[in-house]
Parts: structure tokens; sequence; C-alpha cells
């Protein structure tokens, strides 16, 4: 079986994933900061969608280290697919909380009304660009992991 690097069982996969968890928490922290954040629902999803990443990210990372560790990689493809749709459905998701986030939090700093001050509206938009880092690192590992797809056993 072919070697792609970010793939599940290398050390290129830790980095995407502890990139993932460091992101991701950091979305969360930097959200967490505005106390009105629970007011706006794109907010929420933004906050739920980054804890959900945030154990994903943590498991894979643990299976990976055990994998490299324990010399035994990962070639089954139950477990590859549900790797590389669990990546993907998240990838997707949190392109959708923060493409929301940041355009709410843009709307908020423009409107002729002022609805948070331009110092929580900035912790929200660097919440946002957190949380695009997230995105790209999750599509990432499930590309590098469809990548090698066509060369799993099939047993």
């Amino acid at each position: 079986m072919k070697s792609v690097a970010g793939s599940v069982g290398t050390s290129g996969s830790i980095g995407l994933r502890f990139g993932q968890l460091l992101f991701s928490s950091s979305s969360i922290v930097f959200m967490s900061l505005g106390v009105g954040f629970y007011s706006y629902t794109a907010f929420c999803f933004s906050v739920t969608i980054m804890g959900l990443a945030i154990p994903w990210s943590f498991t894979l990372a643990i299976l990976d280290g055990y994998s490299i560790l324990a010399n035994f990689p990962v070639h089954q493809s139950g477990i590859f697919m549900v790797i590389i749709i669990g990546d993907l459905v998240l990838s997707f998701l949190a392109l959708a909380a923060a493409s929301s986030t940041a355009s709410l939090a843009d709307l908020l700093l423009k409107a002729d009304v002022s609805f948070c001050p331009p110092r929580l509206c900035s912790r929200y938009q660097i919440s946002a660009v957190m949380a695009f880092f997230s995105w790209i690192l999750l599509l990432l590992s499930s590309l590098s992991n469809i990548w090698l797809l066509p060369w799993l056993d099939t047993d």
C-alpha cells in the first residue's frame, strides 16, 4: 500500500490533527470571549461544529500515534471509509460555520446601528479565521485519505 503524507497512520496526519485541535480550540476560545455570542445562531453553530471537531481530531491523533508507535498501519477499508466520511462531513460543516460566522461578524460591524463593539466583533472575526484554518486542515486530511482509497485492501 502506498503512503501519502497526511493519511492515517503517518506523522503528517498527527500534525494535521493537532493543527485541527489548535485551531478549533482557539476558535471556540475567541468566540466565548464575547458574552453575547449565544444570541446569534451562526455563532452558536460555529461553537457546536468546532466542539465536534475537537474530539474527532483528538481521537484520530491517538489512532495515528498508536499506528506509528506500534508499527501497525490501518489498512481496513471500513475504518478508512468512516474516517474519510467523518472528515468530509466535518470539513463541510466547518466551512459553513466559518462562512456564516465571518459574514455575520462583518454584517454586525458594518450595520448603521452598532450591535456589537468593534473589539468584540474583531474577536468574532478572529474566531472565524481560526474556523477557516480548521476547515482547511480537515479538508487536507480527508483528501489525503481519499487519495489512498484505490490502494486499500478489499478483504
